[in-house]
């Protein structure tokens, strides 16, 4: 399937608008990649644990929004969007949160 920020896919027409999709991915980050990566606040440095999740999210939110798309019949995701977000939890934790969009398309044949 074409995946791609771009509003069109160069060379292809699209024939067929399917609808909007979207994947979601909500990852805790416990307590010791919290806190390290405080330690790494303070010190300076790439918190590679939170990268690790990050790119799990991501990765995630992306095979969700294709399964959505792939269930609408669509052969093509255009202006796709990914969003970010960090979300504080009462106990003093974080959940790390990817959302990731786009538009489900059929494309004409090459």
């Amino acid at each position: 399937m074409i995946v791609t920020t771009g509003p069109s896919v160069e060379g292809r027409q699209v024939i067929q608008y399917c609808g909007l999709v979207n994947g979601e991915a909500i990852l805790g980050a416990n307590i010791f990649k919290d806190f390290f990566a405080g330690i790494r606040d303070i010190v300076g440095g790439r918190s590679g644990a939170y990268e690790s999740s990050l790119r799990q999210a991501r990765e995630t939110a992306i095979q969700e929004m294709l399964k959505a798309a792939k269930d609408l019949g669509a052969d093509a995701v255009i202006a796709v969007d990914i969003d970010y977000e960090s979300i504080s939890i009462d106990n003093g934790g974080t959940m790390l949160m990817v959302a990731a969009s786009g538009t489900a398309v059929r494309l004409a044949r090459e």
